[in-house]
């Protein structure tokens, strides 16, 4: 899995985790966020674009993030549910990676998903997915993660 840094360039999932690990290194005192998020823009292919955001709170972050492309054509429902399961795959391997180098730090995906709009009926369906995958989420507005820095990446 290749992911895009504005600063680093292309980077691999192994450097992108030494990259937020040395990040939240740097002032240990303070507190982080480990943000995953994905959005989608459908044209003539759908471009899903997944980021991953090491959040210093009250001083900025860093973001990194990936982005594929597919020929074929799902309805909301389906793009919904496969920007949630393309977060929660990047979580688990996180996850997976901080419990081998016994690092810890809060994580939380953000969905692409508010009470209000054409998503409000899938809402508790993407929610009960990511929340009995054993991780907290957020939806619009909170959401910014998917809604603001992948988004940027699907246009």
């Amino acid at each position: 899995m290749q992911f895009i840094s504005p600063t680093k360039g292309r980077l691999s999932f192994d450097e992108v985790f030494g990259e937020i690990i040395e990040y939240a290194s740097s002032y240990p005192e303070d507190k982080y966020r480990l943000i995953i998020g994905t959005d989608s823009q459908l044209r003539d292919v759908t471009c899903f674009v997944t980021a991953l955001i090491i959040h210093r709170e009250g001083k900025g972050g860093r973001y990194f993030y990936t982005r594929q492309y597919e020929s074929h054509t799902r309805s909301m429902r389906q793009r919904i549910v496969y920007e949630a399961s393309l977060s929660l795959n990047v979580a688990f391997l996180f996850t997976d990676k901080l419990a081998q180098s016994g690092n810890e730090l809060n994580m939380e995906i953000h969905l692409d998903v508010g009470n209000n709009g054409a998503t409000k009926s899938l809402v508790k369906e993407v929610v009960g997915m990511v929340n009995g995958s054993g991780f907290r989420c957020r939806i619009k507005p909170d959401s910014y993660g998917a809604s603001s820095v992948a988004d940027r990446y699907t246009k």
